[in-house]
C-alpha cells in the first residue's frame, strides 16, 4: 500500500501546484485547497534540530490549513525519541530520512544510492514490519558530512576530501573532531567514514557537542573538523568549508512517516498535502530556510508559514 501511495504522489503534487485558469485565481484557488482533513486530529512531531523543527512546523501548518485539528509536538528529541513516539502512538507523524529508515530503524546494510529505490525499499519494509507508511520524498538530500574550520582550511591551502581529512587526523593527534552524541554509534554515522578510509578516529580526538554548537565552535576554530548536515544554512553563513564526500555517506531525503491507521483515515489527502509541501524543497531552498532559523534566529513556525505562503500553498 505504501508503494502505491508513493507512486501516486507525483500526480497529486502536480494537481496541487497548478492554479486554476481564471483571472481571479489566488492561493485559495490552488495549493492545498483540494485536500480536506476536516474532522481528523493529527499529532505532529519532529526531531530536535533546526531542519526538523522547520519540517514539523511546515507539516503542522499545512494540516491545520486543510482542516485538521493539530496537536503540535515538534521538537521531541533525537532520532530514537521521535521514532519511539511514532511507534507508541504518542504522535501520528514526523519527517524521517530514508537513509535513517534503512540503516537505523530497519537495521539493513548496503542501501541503494538511488533515492527513489531507497525510499521505496524502506517504505515497503517499514509498512510490512511496523505498520508505518512513508509518504512523499523531498528533492533535497541532507546527508551527513564534515566541515573544516576556517583556520585549518587556510593552513591546508583549501578544503579536504574524506580521505585527506582522516589522513590529516591520523597524522596530527592534536586534531579535534566535533560530533553530536549519536553520530559515533550510529550504523550510518562515523563508522562509514572509518570503513571507507581504513582509519579509526581515536576517542581522545572526538569531542561531543550539541548539534548547533558544532557549527559555531568549528567556526571559532575550537574544532578542527565538525560533523554537520550538508543542507544546513550555517555552513555558508559561518564561512565553513564542506569536506568533499567521496561517496561515503548514504542518502537522506525526507518523507513523512505516519502510522498506518492514521494514514488510512484520509490517504489521498495525506498523499497530496505531503507531496505538495515537499516538492519545492531542493537542497538550495532547504539550506536557505535553515539559514533563516539557524543563522538569523527566526522562529521556525514563522519561517514555515512564510514558506507555505510563498509557494502559494496557503493564504
Amino acid at each position: 500500500m505504501a508503494i502505491g501511495a508513493i507512486s501516486a504522489l507525483t500526480l497529486a503534487g502536480c494537481a496541487a501546484s497548478e492554479p486554476e485558469a481564471t483571472q481571479t485565481a489566488t492561493a485559495a484557488d490552488f495549493g492545498l485547497s483540494s485536500f480536506d482533513l476536516s474532522g481528523i486530529s493529527v499529532s505532529v512531531g519532529s526531531k530536535d534540530f533546526d531542519e526538523q523543527l522547520l519540517l514539523g512546523e511546515i507539516m503542522a501548518a499545512a494540516f491545520e490549513a486543510t482542516g485538521a485539528t493539530v496537536d503540535n509536538k515538534v521538537d521531541l528529541g533525537g532520532t530514537n525519541v521521535a521514532r519511539a513516539a511514532l511507534e507508541s502512538g504518542e504522535i501520528d507523524v514526523y519527517m524521517e530520512y530514508n537513509g535513517t529508515g534503512w540503516a537505523v530503524h530497519l537495521g539493513l546494510e548496503d542501501p541503494s544510492f538511488d533515492p527513489e529505490e531507497l525510499t521505496s525499499g524502506v517504505a515497503e519494509r517499514d509498512l510490512a514490519d511496523n505498520g508505518i507508511v512513508w509518504v512523499g520524498r523531498s528533492p533535497f538530500n541532507n546527508t551527513y558530512g564534515f566541515v573544516s574550520s576556517p583556520a585549518l582550511t587556510e593552513a591546508n591551502g583549501g578544503g579536504f576530501n574524506t580521505t585527506s581529512m582522516m589522513e590529516y587526523v591520523q597524522a596530527n593527534p592534536e586534531t579535534v573532531v566535533c560530533m553530536e552524541s549519536e553520530f559515533p554509534s550510529r550504523p550510518d554515522g562515523l563508522i562509514l567514514t572509518e570503513n571507507f578510509t581504513g582509519i579509526t578516529l581515536p576517542d581522545n580526538q572526538q569531542k561531543i557537542l550539541d548539534t548547533g554548537i558544532i557549527y559555531t565552535e568549528t567556526a571559532a576554530n575550537n574544532c578542527d573538523f565538525g560533523e554537520v548536515y550538508t543542507t544546513d544554512g550555517r555552513i555558508p553563513a559561518l564561512g565553513l568549508t564542506l569536506v568533499q564526500d567521496e561517496g561515503v555517506n548514504i542518502l537522506y531525503n525526507v518523507s513523512a512517516t505516519i502510522g498506518e491507521a492514521k494514514y488510512n483515515e484520509a490517504p489521498e489527502a495525506f498523499d497530496g498535502i505531503i507531496n505538495a509541501i515537499l516538492a519545492p524543497l531542493t537542497n538550495e531552498r532547504m539550506a536557505e530556510l535553515n539559514r533563516l532559523v539557524s543563522a538569523e534566529g527566526e522562529d521556525p513556525a514563522l519561517v514555515a508559514r512564510d514558506y507555505l505562503v510563498s509557494e502559494g500553498l496557503i493564504n
